[in-house]
């Protein structure tokens, strides 16, 4: 079970990246071009929070069940992934969760766009902030290998 879920957890890793870069593309492209807010946009910002979400969802049941977690905090691997993967993990879902919801209560479009951008993208930076701290703190471990 163990296996399958990390396996999961690594491989879904790129469905939520490609998608958050390209929603956060998408809404720069949308605020400082003043387009419209089309239902293809609203539908890329709804499948990149249900991706990042899912991708929680398995890293939780990760969390409980991995050795990783396991171990002491002293340890640079146990603290890693016991406080430092998971804490900047929770804050990218609560960005995205949050950048979603106010883009649907703005009526502007280039507003919606402008909120995108702005809470995608912070949730990105974070994500990739956390991708770059784990191949420096975990051995043998690489921005694009699969663990």
């Amino acid at each position: 079970m163990y296996s399958i879920l990390k396996s999961a957890h690594s491989g879904w890793r790129y469905i939520v990246l490609i998608l958050l870069v390209v929603a956060v593309i998408n809404g720069l492209q949308g605020w400082l071009g003043k387009k419209t807010y089309t239902e293809g946009n609203r539908k890329l910002n709804v499948f990149t929070l249900i991706s990042a979400h899912i991708q929680f969802l398995i890293g939780l049941v990760l969390y409980f069940l991995s050795p990783l977690t396991k171990l002491p905090m002293s340890d640079t691997i146990g603290r890693y992934f016991k406080a430092e993967h998971t804490s900047m993990m929770l804050i990218a879902i609560i960005l995205i969760t949050i950048g979603n919801s106010k883009s649907k209560k703005v009526a502007d479009a280039v507003a919606k766009h402008r909120t995108i951008a702005i809470f995608f993208g912070l949730a990105l930076t974070i994500i990739i902030a956390a991708i770059s701290l784990m191949i420096k703190e975990v051995p043998g471990r690489s921005f694009f290998g699969v663990s």
